[in-house]
């Protein structure tokens, strides 16, 4: 598994800093026409349930400066028992593959600073590799998601406030539980920190998530006590170097209202190497 991982850290890197935002939540930043992204992320879970953790990777393509593709792709490190959680801004759900537009349909300039938003959405596909707790074994079709996020962004600030819906297609019986989330992330850049190649610029951000999960249905049946509300928050930072952005974060409950027949969560933590081309 080790070597796995450094092949895909390897490639990466080989392959300008894709979404220069939060890795949380969802946010409004596209790439420059014809200009491609390649992103890779280490994302996971703890608590009462141990560690979940997977390895997820992204290619991006600008179509205009205002619309942008991508699809992903994960590698299950050790399946999930938790709540059903998007978990990072481009990772629909632990497991799942994806294809989605991202289309920044407004834009206004103001000194110093711009405001803009961006609507997102596309399809979802569950992987093939095995899941834990109460989704083991089970058969899921495919889904969608749809959401959209609005923002301010200058050379100190940042404010970004999203949120997205998934859902499943019934598949032998089982449909994997609808997912509702919501996100605010912020972010600061000192003066000291605005520097350019050959120097690291760096920003940190203050991210909050939001997440209701519907009930979990298998042989056509809801399962009681499966349906979930919490509320996460935490620090994240992003460096960028010239064409390469690296960054991480954590979050914590703060509060939640989750299903009797889930572990209780206790952290979450995401690593992303990022690469433009």
């Amino acid at each position: 598994m080790r070597k796995i991982i450094c092949a895909f850290v390897f490639v990466c890197l080989a392959a300008r800093a894709a979404d220069h935002g939060p890795v949380f939540a969802l946010a409004t930043p596209t790439n420059p026409q014809g200009g491609w992204s390649a992103d890779i992320a280490v994302n996971g879970r703890s608590g009462s349930g141990g560690i979940g953790a997977g390895l997820e990777g992204e290619l991006s393509y600008g179509i205009t400066p205002d619309l942008k593709v991508q699809v992903s792709g994960p590698l299950v490190i050790e399946p999930d028992p938790y709540t059903p959680s998007s978990v990072t801004l481009f990772t629909p759900m632990l497991g799942d593959f994806s294809a989605l537009a991202t289309w920044r349909f407004a834009r206004k300039d103001l000194s110093g600073a711009r405001i803009e938003s961006a609507a997102i959405g596309g399809l979802l596909a569950p992987g093939p590799q095995a899941q834990a707790g109460l989704y083991r074994d089970m058969h899921s079709g495919p889904g969608f998601l749809a959401g959209g996020a609005t923002g301010l962004a200058s050379r100190s600030n940042y404010l970004w406030v999203g949120a997205s819906f998934q859902r499943y297609a019934q598949s032998r019986g089982d449909r994997r539980p609808n997912l509702l989330t919501g996100s605010l992330a912020y972010a600061y850049r000192p003066q000291a920190w605005r520097t350019d190649y050959p120097r690291w610029d760096w920003r940190i951000f203050g991210e909050v998530t939001a997440e209701h999960a519907g009930p979990l249905q298998r042989s056509s049946l809801e399962l009681p006590g499966t349906t979930g509300s919490d509320l996460f928050v935490g620090p994240s930072v992003l460096g960028v170097y010239r064409a390469i952005g690296i960054e991480g974060g954590l979050q914590f409950p703060v509060w939640r209202d989750t299903g009797r027949l889930y572990p209780r969560e206790r952290m979450r933590f995401v690593v992303n190497l990022a690469y433009f081309f």
